[in-house]
């Protein structure tokens, strides 16, 4: 199992007057992805979020060419791109000039998202979400896989096109999906996609994360599509003391009571598709310290540490990506528990 570098920018008007300066976080979060490549680190994977609701990169593939000129190695992907106010064409072209100026290093994941204001900024119906990103994404995989194409669907047409450059990776770049829910995780296993997980929605889907990889994995043998891939994502911050474990989970509390007002909250008004995440809504905010365990978190002693990542591995988990700087840590402690999980985790995996 691989370990990689996570981030969402996390940086909501909920962090009050210890917000940091946008345009600084960027800076630091391309410093942080500098150095996952020189600790050894697989991959870096960074956001899409607009107009500082939440986070504040809106753009990754910008963003990842630069990541891409100034390293050699680590593999480059966005977490994630929200599809449905995009045009798949355009994204299949950037990710795979990504590919290209990459040398091969290019990954897509692609999700729906969760905050209807995003949607409503860029006039795009947040009800109609799940079916514009299930076509979206049948369209990248159409044009990479064929040299030309042409489609006639329910909310994209074009003539018969080549998108150009063509991917380095043949047949084309992976291609993630972030699975929230048991329809995306369905659809994904049967359209030969693989998969990204938050352990914690994966428990609220199908009782463990183990669980939801091997359903994963038996939907997409049933469909003929062998050997798809599986990866989680996590919160990290490897302690030496009980009492920094306990600042790390009080940080993590934070972090959920930043990101509650972009998630839907009303069962009632919340589009059919998305209204699972009323449910995390209601379990973040009756959350404590003494709630966050092996499902949200690793945190602890490197060994607690370690033993988290293996239940990952055992569970069918390919990589690991993990998410250092959450709770507007700051730059410096942020590169510090990359440094520790380097020492401490790393020789234990790939």
């Amino acid at each position: 199992m691989k370990l990689g570098y996570f981030t969402l920018t996390d940086n909501p008007p909920a962090y009050g007057a210890v917000r940091k300066d946008p345009s600084r976080l960027l800076e630091e979060v391309m410093e942080q992805c500098l150095q996952a490549e020189e600790i050894g680190l697989n991959s870096v994977w960074v956001p899409e979020h607009h107009f500082g609701l939440f986070g504040v990169l809106p753009s990754a593939p910008v963003f990842l060419a630069n990541v891409a000129a100034r390293t050699k190695r680590v593999k480059l992907g966005p977490a994630t791109v929200l599809l449905p106010v995009q045009h798949p064409l355009r994204v299949a072209e950037e990710f795979a000039l990504l590919d290209l100026l990459s040398n091969g290093r290019a990954q897509l994941s692609v999700g729906r998202g969760y905050d209807a204001r995003e949607y409503v900024a860029f006039g795009v119906d947040f009800a109609e979400s799940q079916e514009i990103f299930f076509e979206g994404l049948d369209i990248i995989k159409k044009v990479w896989t064929h040299e030309t194409s042409f489609h006639e669907g329910v909310h994209y047409q074009y003539p018969k096109i080549t998108v150009l450059p063509r991917p380095v990776q043949q047949p084309y770049p992976p291609i993630y999906v972030a699975c929230f829910s048991e329809p995306t995780l369905r659809y994904a296993a049967r359209a030969g996609f693989d998969v990204i997980f938050a352990p914690f929605a994966a428990a609220m889907m199908f009782g463990s994360l183990k669980n939801a990889v091997s359903e994963f994995k038996k939907e997409s043998e049933t469909t003929g599509h062998v050997g798809r891939k599986a990866m989680c994502s996590y919160f990290v911050n490897v302690t030496y003391d009980k009492s920094e474990t306990q600042k790390t989970k009080e940080r993590l509390l934070h972090y959920f009571h930043g990101i509650l007002p972009a998630f839907p909250a009303d069962r009632d008004s919340a589009p059919p598709h998305i209204r699972y995440f009323v449910d995390i809504v209601e379990r973040m905010q009756s959350m404590t310290t003494e709630d966050l365990g092996g499902r949200s978190i690793i945190t602890g002693s490197p060994d607690d540490c370690i033993n988290v990542l293996k239940d990952c591995e055992a569970a069918g988990i390919e990589e690991v990506i993990l998410y250092f700087g959450f709770g507007g840590w700051g730059h410096s402690k942020t590169m510090e528990s990359m440094e520790r999980v380097a020492k401490e985790l790393s020789p234990h995996f790939d």
